[in-house]
C-alpha cells in the first residue's frame, strides 16, 4: 500500500467518466467532482500506465539490470526513451538557455554540469562592479574556459582577463526570482525552487568546481571496495554548523550524513527513490521505506567514528559517485533537528506544533558558505557570508540578494538589470527590441548556453481535477461533464495524442519568449538530450526483434531515433549532422498530424465519440494571463492546434491571473489526481546524476516516478 493509498481527495467521479447521463451536459465537470476512495484511483493508474507506457517499462526494467556493459544499458535506455516518446504522453518543449542575455557575470565562473543541483552553487561566480560584458568578451572566457578546463586555473586567468580589460570585480551577486522556497529543508523537497536557495547553506561530500571537475567539500576522500558496494568517506576536520546568527550548534561530523539520509527517508517528498533499487540501491533503504523494518541501523549509512562515513549499496551503481552533488545526500546536524521539534521513524511528524525544523531559515542549520540574513516573501531573500565556513578564504562572493519578480512586467528583469539592480538577465522579446533601442544590444548581446533541463508539455490521460486543489474556486475549467468525458476518452488513444503532439508549433510558441530568430536555439525534441551520453564500446541491441550494432562513440539520441523509425512514428529527435537532439523541431508536422487524427477519429467512432468541427474535443491550458509572454505562448499553441486540426481540438486557455494560481493548477500537485489541466507547460527535469536513469525512472510507475503523476495517474 503506498503512502497515498488512504487520502481522500477531490476527484471526478469514475462513473462520470465512464459515460454522461442524459440531461448532464450542462452541468460543469468543476461542480460533479466528488470524493473518491484512492484504492479505485490507484487501480486505475495502474491500467492505464500499462496500456500507455507498458512498452517502456518492460524495456527500461532491463536496461537498467544492466550495470556492467555500460554500452547495453545506454542502448536499451535509449530504446525504453523512444517507447515513451512514440506514446504521445508528453510533447518536448524546451531546455534553459538559448535566449539572448546581456551580463556582469563572467561566464562558466558557476559550474555548469549537466545533473544535480551544484549548477545553483554562486560562491565562485565572478562579477564585475560596473559596466556589462561585451559579447565579444564573452566569447573570450568561454574560450579560455575550454582552454584551461581540468587546470584549476580559470577562477584566476578569468579575473586577470577581466582586470586587463578594465574591469572592478565586485563580491555582490543580484538575482530575480519568481518562486519562494515553501520549505528550507532540503532533504524533505524535490522542487527546484526550494534546493536553488537552500543549496548555498551547505556543503556536501564532494561538489562540482566550476570547472566541471569534481572536488572534495566536507569529505577529504573516499576509497571503494573491490566489489563495488563500499563506499568509504574521511569527514574534513574543523568544519562546524551554525544557526541563521552564526553561532556554533554543533561540529561537523560522519552521522550528519546518517541523520540526513534517515530524515530524507522519513520525509518521503520525492528523493527518497534515488537511493531504493530504483537509484543508487542503497543496502536496506527499500525496506525501511516500505515499513518492512523500522529500525535504521539496517540500513547502509553507516558512521563507525565521527570522521569515517561509510555507505554500502546492494549492488554495484555505474552513477554513485556523480550524485554526491544532489539533495539527497545532503548532511543534517541531528542534534540541531531534534532541538527543533524534529524526530526520526514512525515519531516523524512535521504537522506537530513543536516540529520548525525548515519552516524558515532560522530554523536550519548551516554549514554551507552563506547565512540568510533575510527573507521576505515574495520580495527578498538575502544571503551573507558564513564567517564560519570551512573554506571562506576562497570564495568570490560574500553577499548574494534576491529580488522577486512575478513575472508580469515583461521589461522588469531588463529594467532592473539597466540600472544596475541585478547581476544579468535573460532577453526575451520585448526586452531584446528595448535593448536595441537603448543601443545596447549589438555589443553586449550574447547567446545563453543550454543544459541538460527539459521543460515538457504534459498531457493529462487521466484528468480528474477541474478546479485548483488548494482552492476550488481558482482556475475552473469551463468545461462541461459532458466535455470532460469526451476528452477523457479521446486521451486514451494513442493516435489522438500523437496527433495533438504533431499539432503544436513550437516554434511559434517559443518566438513569444525570445523572439523569431531564436526560436529554435532552446528547443528539444527528446526528454534525455541525445549527446548526454555515447557509447564506450560496440554493442549488439535488438530493434524490434531484429540485431543492430552500434560502434564505440555512438550516441543516445541515435539509437532513439533508429527505434522510433522502426515503429513508424515520423519525428525527428536526432540530426546526425549537429550531433544535436536539440535546436530545430522535428515533432510539429501538419500533414502527419492530420493523419494520425483522421486514424483516432475512425478508432474513436467506432467506440461511439463522434469528433468533427461540430464536436470538438475541449484541451484545457492554464494560461498565466497576468504575464504577456505566457498568456502569448499558449495563444500560439491554441492557434496552431485549431489549424492543425481544422477546428476539431480546441485550446482552451483556462484564466490563472497569478503566477500562484497556475503554479497550483500544473505544479504544484502532489499527485495525479490534483493535477488540473489536459495539456501543461509548468514542469521540467534536470538530471540528479550522470545516466539517462535520472530522466527515465521519473516515468516508472507506483508513485517511484516523478513526473508519472503529470499524466494523471499516481
Amino acid at each position: 500500500m503506498t503512502k497515498f493509498a488512504k487520502i481522500l481527495s477531490l476527484v471526478l467521479a469514475l462513473t462520470m467518466l465512464c459515460g454522461v447521463a442524459m440531461g448532464e451536459g450542462a452541468q460543469t465537470a468543476a461542480a460533479a467532482q466528488t470524493e473518491v476512495d484512492m484504492d479505485a484511483y490507484e487501480a486505475a493508474s495502474t491500467e492505464i500506465y500499462e496500456a500507455v507506457l507498458g512498452e517502456f517499462y518492460k524495456v527500461y526494467v532491463d536496461a537498467k539490470a544492466e550495470v556492467e556493459n555500460l554500452s547495453k544499458r545506454y542502448a536499451e535506455m535509449a530504446i525504453a526513451e523512444a517507447k515513451i516518446l512514440g506514446s504521445a504522453v508528453m510533447i518536448p518543449l524546451e531546455s534553459r538557455g538559448g535566449n539572448y542575455a546581456i551580463t556582469r557575470i563572467a561566464p562558466r565562473s558557476a559550474n555548469t554540469t549537466l545533473w544535480g543541483n551544484d549548477s545553483d552553487r554562486v560562491h565562485q561566480m565572478i562579477i564585475v562592479k560596473d559596466g556589462i560584458l561585451k559579447s565579444s568578451e564573452v566569447e573570450d572566457l568561454r574560450n579560455l574556459w575550454n582552454e584551461v578546463r581540468g587546470t584549476g586555473t580559470y577562477d584566476e586567468k578569468a579575473k586577470a582577463y577581466l582586470t586587463e580589460k578594465g574591469y572592478e570585480l565586485t563580491d555582490v551577486y543580484n538575482y530575480a526570482y519568481s518562486s519562494d522556497p515553501n520549505t528550507w529543508d532540503v532533504l524533505a523537497t524535490s522542487k527546484q525552487a526550494d534546493s536553488r536557495a537552500i543549496i548555498n547553506t551547505y556543503d556536501g561530500l564532494y561538489e562540482y568546481d566550476e570547472e566541471n571537475e569534481m572536488q572534495p567539500a566536507l569529505a577529504t576522500g573516499y576509497t571503494v571496495s573491490e566489489d563495488g558496494l563500499t563506499y568509504t568517506f574521511t569527514i574534513r576536520e574543523g568544519a562546524v554548523w551554525v544557526d541563521s546568527q552564526g553561532r556554533k550548534v554543533a561540529d561537523v561530523k560522519a552521522d550528519d550524513w546518517v541523520a540526513g539520509m534517515q530524515h530524507m527517508m522519513d520525509a518521503a517528498e520525492g528523493l527518497e527513490y534515488l537511493v531504493g533499487p530504483d537509484g543508487c540501491n542503497i543496502a536496506g533503504a527499500q525496506a525501511y521505506m516500505n515499513g518492512e523494518t523500522t529500525d535504521f541501523a539496517t540500513v547502509g549509512v553507516k558512521a563507525p567514528d565521527d570522521k569515517t562515513l561509510v555507505y554500502t549499496l546492494a549492488a554495484p551503481s555505474p552513477f554513485f559517485t556523480t550524485m554526491l552533488g544532489y539533495g539527497v545526500f545532503a548532511p543534517m546536524s541531528r542534534d540541531y533537528y531534534t532541538s527543533q521539534g524534529g524526530q526520526f521513524g514512525a515519531d516523524y511528524n512535521p504537522e506537530a506544533e513543536t516540529y520548525l525544523y525548515g519552516k524558515d531559515p532560522d530554523h536550519i542549520a548551516y554549514n554551507g558558505p552563506y547565512l540568510v540574513t533575510n527573507s521576505t516573501k515574495e520580495n527578498t531573500i538575502v544571503f551573507q557570508a558564513n564567517e564560519n565556513y570551512w573554506n571562506k578564504d576562497h570564495i568570490n562572493i560574500h553577499t548574494v540578494n534576491w529580488y522577486y519578480n512575478d513575472g508580469t512586467d515583461a521589461l522588469k528583469a531588463y529594467n532592473d538589470f539597466k540600472a544596475g539592480i541585478l547581476s544579468g538577465c535573460g532577453l526575451n522579446s520585448s526586452a531584446a527590441e528595448q535593448a536595441k533601442a537603448d543601443g545596447l544590444f549589438e555589443e553586449h548581446s550574447y547567446i545563453a548556453q543550454t543544459d541538460a533541463t527539459s521543460f515538457m508539455g504534459f498531457f493529462n490521460v487521466n484528468r480528474h481535477a477541474f478546479a485548483n486543489f488548494n482552492d476550488a474556486t481558482a482556475v475552473v475549467s469551463p468545461q462541461t461533464v459532458e466535455d470532460a468525458a469526451r476528452t477523457h476518452q479521446a486521451m486514451q488513444n494513442i493516435n489522438f495524442r500523437r496527433a495533438l503532439l504533431m499539432s503544436l508549433d513550437r516554434g511559434a510558441y517559443e518566438a513569444q519568449s525570445v523572439g523569431e530568430e531564436l526560436k529554435y536555439a532552446a528547443l528539444i525534441n527528446s526528454y534525455t538530450p541525445g549527446n548526454f551520453v555515447s557509447l564506450p564500446e560496440e554493442v549488439t541491441v535488438q530493434i524490434n526483434g531484429e540485431d543492430k550494432t552500434y560502434p564505440a562513440g555512438t550516441y543516445y539520441g541515435q539509437i532513439m531515433q533508429d527505434q522510433l523509425d522502426a515503429d513508424g512514428v515520423t519525428a525527428k529527435v536526432w540530426d546526425a549532422e549537429t550531433q544535436m537532439s536539440s535546436g530545430f523541431d522535428g515533432w510539429y508536422n501538419v500533414e502527419n498530424a492530420k493523419v494520425y487524427l483522421d486514424k483516432a477519429i475512425e478508432e474513436l467512432a467506432a467506440e461511439g465519440l463522434v469528433i468533427d468541427a461540430e464536436h470538438p474535443i475541449y484541451l484545457d491550458v492554464p494560461t498565466f494571463t497576468g504575464s504577456e509572454i505566457y498568456n502569448n505562448r499558449e495563444e500560439a499553441l491554441k492557434q496552431s492546434v485549431a489549424a492543425a486540426s481544422d477546428n476539431r481540438i480546441v485550446i482552451n486557455k483556462v484564466d490563472c491571473p497569478t503566477s500562484n494560481d497556475w503554479y497550483y493548477a500544473g505544479y504544484y500537485y502532489n499527485t495525479g489526481h490534483e493535477a488540473n489541466f489536459d495539456i501543461c507547460d509548468l514542469s521540467g527535469w534536470g538530471p540528479d546524476y550522470g545516466d539517462p536513469q535520472s530522466y527515465l525512472d521519473t516515468m516508472l510507475p507506483d508513485y517511484a516516478g516523478y513526473m508519472v503523476k503529470a499524466l494523471g495517474i499516481f
